[in-house]
């Protein structure tokens, strides 16, 4: 062992690394944003849940029993309705986490000591059903009114109204019905990804390019030739993930399967667009892996998959309607568990088409240039 080579080596690496821009943006950026993530966005404290009020007392109290749900800041009221089939369908489509129902009679059922009030709540995510059984602890005030009297037999109190909760899609809070559906996404975001940010580099490291160069290919057609055989790769983790779900998990699948195809298909083809777009820019096959994780992290910690969406700060839920994962969530979850169809869907469908359209053009772009 000679300590002059050894540091020779040693000096040699560091210099290379030191040239090396990605790597080093890696070394630094990395630990800052799990710092910030984790510190910052990650909030299993969930605040501004949507919700929609179907009042139909229309009472002083019953508008003060809003009021104090509002004012907990759990739930944040963006909807009105007038029943609660309503509300349901709006549940249904995701448009709501929670709705609460207040029904004719509230005046006279809060002091019976009966049921005066409902809170729905969308049960595929056990989060947001755990905040909701929270905040149906409120209590109720039970002062009585002139035309009305304690009617509880065999005392002279007033009864303690109640708050219920109804969960929907998940009413045993089995997290598997919720984590299942989301693994096809994480899944097909990691490899799709990684499948086709390291598909160009390879061409390039093994000589390859030169050939595809001296060919009548376009720009557009060798993308496009590129994506497609992934894309049929996507579908077939798809089905492997839903038959063992189904198989070993007892998950449902409410909705159509086609529809479910569909909306992995469109986010396979959001992710093979991206990892294109990161081959064009990573100089090696290492290099794309690193540019991967770096896309891979934020994806899932901030679509909704690990952590609640609505915990999250406003600013951090912003970037994350960048991500495809996070509108994936909503459509497979949608789909699967809430028997939504695909087009009751259509903002999140839209979005994942209006990313596939921008990464695929910058691709393309990007590739011309470097023929040039």
């Amino acid at each position: 062992m000679n300590l002059r080579r050894l540091l020779a080596i040693v000096q040699k690496e560091l210099r290379q690394m030191r040239r090396d821009r990605i790597t080093l943006a890696m070394i630094v950026g990395i630990p800052v944003m799990q710092l910030v993530l984790f510190g910052y966005a990650i909030n299993l404290n969930l605040r501004g849940l949507s919700t929609g009020i179907a009042d139909q007392a229309n009472t002083a109290a019953s508008r003060a029993l809003v009021m104090d749900m509002v004012a907990t800041g759990v739930i944040e009221p963006t909807v009105s309705a007038t029943t609660p089939q309503e509300l349901m369908q709006r549940l249904r489509r995701g448009e709501i986490s929670v709705g609460v129902v207040i029904p004719h009679d509230f005046e006279r059922r809060r002091f019976e000591g009966r049921e005066a009030a409902q809170v729905l709540v969308d049960g595929s995510d056990t989060v947001v059903q755990s905040a909701a059984i929270q905040l149906a602890q409120l209590p109720l005030d039970t002062t009585p009114v002139d035309n009305l009297r304690p009617v509880r037999e065999g005392t002279g109190q007033v009864g303690r109204g109640q708050i219920s909760v109804v969960s929907f899609y998940n009413p045993e809070r089995r997290s598997a019905v919720n984590i299942v559906p989301g693994l096809i996404g994480v899944i097909l975001t990691m490899t799709m990804v990684l499948f086709t940010g390291v598909a160009i580099v390879r061409e390039r490291e093994r000589g390859n390019m030169e050939l595809l160069i001296a060919t009548p290919l376009s720009s557009s057609e060798l993308m496009i030739g590129k994506v497609l055989p992934y894309a049929a790769i996507g579908l077939v983790q798809t089905t492997v993930i839903l038959v063992l779900g189904v198989w070993l998990f007892d998950v449902p699948v409410r909705g159509s399967l086609l529809d479910v195809y569909l909306a992995a298909v469109l986010l396979i083809f959001a992710n093979l667009t991206l990892g294109l777009l990161i081959s064009t820019k990573a100089q090696s096959q290492f290099q794309a892996m690193q540019m991967t994780f770096f896309v891979f992290l934020p994806s899932i910690l901030l679509s909704g998959f690990m952590f609640p969406f609505a915990g999250m700060p406003r600013v951090v839920q912003w970037l994350a309607e960048v991500m495809p994962l996070t509108h994936f969530l909503r459509l497979i979850r949608g789909i699967v568990l809430r028997g939504a169809g695909l087009f009751e869907l259509w903002p999140d469908v839209l979005a994942l088409l209006a990313f596939t359209v921008v990464m695929m053009a910058l691709a393309i772009s990007r590739f011309r240039k470097r023929l040039d």
